[in-house]
């Protein structure tokens, strides 16, 4: 059994208009996807900005409301708020926000805020609390005099290490990562990357890992779902997503990943003109005359693609 399981989650806003302030239509922020996390294992949520995957992160942390579908939780529905209280859902999901500095109270030292959740959830002495946060600052290597300033005496990559240090102060199951390292300097992107796979070894942490960048979380994931539209658009495994991926989005996204070699140059940006001529003259190959995302097929035992029906068959005798 999964650690979490995701069942045709379904989170729609409803669009008001009128003298009456009728409901007239919705927006499919998140529209019928699955997908599920084993213990331990960093799963890979990607997709541009508006595509549905931090709205889907906040729904299985429980700051969006869900319209329809089911987080499963250690077998447990925990869309129900009585179950996720009675399984302490709270203290074993929690999140890293993509801007460190919103997410930290300017008004409280960082012992404060980092002994928010412990204060919340366990019962220590002042003494405890404090060799606590301590222990905590020292894990994402922060020093411990750190615990008597405040948020903005940090620079953007501490304070990410600060909220990474408050995340796991309650030793959880599941840390939702959204955009945790994309306001980052690439070398501050791999401290903060390093610290995050440090703890998830000591502590056996599974992650969902929200990006916008397939270059980041290649050596993060070992599963990966590509949102677009509010639906998944591809899911498989690192090899079947880098390697071979199938639906346009996927190719778009991979293209657009910064090469650092000058004498590939040419190649990359005519393969980039090459995948977006596709795109743009083939929309019907790969969204509905909606312009919806078609339902996931299974390509092989671990590589689904959202294609129509009749291109199934042809892609599945091409990955054979």
């Amino acid at each position: 059994m999964s650690l979490i399981e995701i069942k045709d989650l379904n989170i729609h806003y409803p669009i008001r208009s009128g003298f009456f302030n009728r409901i007239t239509d919705y927006v499919y922020a998140v529209d019928g996807i699955n997908f599920d996390i084993e213990e331990g294992e960093t799963y890979g949520l990607i997709g541009e900005s508006g595509s549905g995957k931090s709205t889907t992160g906040k729904a299985i942390v429980g700051l969006e409301k869900v319209t329809s579908g089911q987080i499963m939780y250690n077998g447990e529905d925990v869309t129900n708020k009585h179950n996720r209280k009675q399984m302490k859902y709270n203290k074993d999901v929690q999140m890293i926000f993509q801007d460190s500095m919103s997410s930290l109270n300017p008004r409280k030292r960082i012992e404060d805020i980092i002994a928010e959740p412990i204060r919340n959830f366990e019962e220590m002495t002042d003494n405890e609390e404090r060799t606590r946060v301590k222990e905590l600052l020292d894990i994402v290597g922060m020093p411990s005099d750190a615990m008597y300033k405040y948020p903005h005496e940090f620079s953007g990559g501490q304070r990410q290490r600060i909220g990474v240090a408050r995340a796991v102060a309650t030793h959880p199951k599941l840390i939702i990562a959204d955009e945790p390292v994309s306001a980052l300097d690439l070398s501050v992107q791999a401290q903060v990357l390093n610290f995050m796979k440090h703890i998830q070894r000591e502590y056996n942490i599974s992650y969902l890992f929200i990006s916008h960048d397939l270059g980041v979380v290649k050596h993060m994931c070992r599963n990966l779902a590509i949102m677009h539209r509010g639906r998944l658009v591809e899911v498989g495994t690192r090899d079947d997503i880098y390697n071979h991926p199938q639906h346009i989005y996927t190719k778009r996204l991979l293209a657009a990943i910064p090469k650092v070699n000058p004498s590939g140059r040419e190649k990359d940006k005519a393969n980039r003109r090459a995948v977006e001529k596709e795109y743009q003259e083939h929309q019907s190959k790969w969204y509905d005359k909606d312009g919806k995302v078609f339902p996931l097929q299974q390509i092989s035992a671990t590589h689904s693609v959202a294609l129509p029906p009749d291109e199934v068959a042809e892609l599945k005798s091409e990955v054979g």
